[in-house]
This record gives structure tokens, C-alpha cells and sequence, in this order.
């Protein structure tokens, strides 16, 4: 059973949740988009395992639900040690953005969805993955991401990566 933190829409914590059960309408709980960036200027994507409930072999960043008692940072930590094995020095990540999220596409999400940017010159060695949540892993340039993307094989609530990730400094 997963327990996440609940907050309000001010990222206030106000209570918890157990993952499945139906957010109220006025609790949201956090979540953490991973953007891992080498110095050739490809992001790591990975793509989900034809397992996954959701989006079965969709190409995507890492990330996931932070858990009851973890700040954002730590939350992306894990998330992306758990999907690809990789473990990120924490000085070398940024928050690029965070928004609140509610209905997308008729699915009430009720997140807080924080952004994060890493730069990473290591491997990647999927073995080292703490679940199967991540058939494999490809580095790629933005124009092969927009490819997957224009062919319907990149989860479609990361189109946001074209405006916001692909030109950060």
C-alpha cells in the first residue's frame, strides 16, 4: 500500500491518501516529472513496460508520486533509482517548473506536478532498477523525442517538453 501526502491547491499538507482511492476534490498530492540531460544535449526516455496499467510501452521521462514524509527532491531520487537504476547527485538537478493539475483530458488527476532538470553524463544500466516499471531506456536529441511524439508513442501529458525543457539553460 502507497501512502502519499496530501495537500491543498497552496501545497499546503492538510492529511494523506492511499493511492487508488478517489482524491477529494480539494486535495491534490505531488508529483515529479525527472528530465535527465547529458552534455551532448540527448535526454534519457524510457519506455514503459507493456505491463503498466497505463500507457503500456509509451516512451516517457521518469518519475512518479512522491510518498507520505518525502520532499520533492527526494521523491525524484527514488523515482528515477527505482525506473532506471541511476542515482543522481542532487546538487545537479533543478526544479524547472511546478503546476497544479486537475482534469486532463476527462481524468481527474489532482496533482502538483514539480518539473525537474538533471544534467547526467553517466550510464545507464537498467539492471540496477528496483522494479520493472521500464522495458528500456534510449538517450535521444529533441527533434528524435518530437518523432515519438508526432507518432503518438510519447505519453501526450509531456508534450509541455517542447516549450519548457528542450531550450533551459
Amino acid at each position: 500500500m502507497e501512502i502519499w501526502d496530501l495537500y491543498d491547491e497552496n501545497r499546503q499538507i492538510i492529511g494523506e491518501h492511499i493511492r487508488g482511492e478517489e482524491l477529494p476534490d480539494n486535495g491534490y498530492h505531488l508529483v515529479v516529472h525527472v528530465w535527465i540531460r547529458n552534455s551532448k544535449g540527448q535526454f534519457l526516455i524510457a519506455q514503459r513496460s507493456a505491463s503498466r496499467e497505463q500507457n503500456p510501452l509509451m516512451w516517457e521521462c521518469q518519475g512518479g508520486s512522491v510518498l507520505k514524509g518525502e520532499t520533492s527532491i527526494q521523491g525524484a531520487l527514488r523515482e528515477v533509482k527505482e525506473e532506471v537504476g541511476i542515482d543522481l547527485d542532487a546538487d545537479m538537478g533543478k526544479v524547472i517548473f511546478s503546476k497544479n493539475r486537475g482534469f486532463i483530458n476527462g481524468h481527474k488527476f489532482n496533482d502538483i506536478m514539480d518539473v525537474w532538470l538533471f544534467e547526467y553524463d553517466g550510464k545507464c544500466v537498467l539492471e540496477k532498477a528496483t522494479t520493472k516499471e521500464v522495458a528500456q531506456t534510449k538517450w535521444l536529441y529533441p527533434n528524435e523525442i518530437m518523432q515519438l511524439y508526432n507518432n503518438n508513442q510519447l505519453v501526450l501529458t509531456l508534450a509541455y517538453f517542447f516549450e519548457k525543457i528542450v531550450n533551459y539553460k
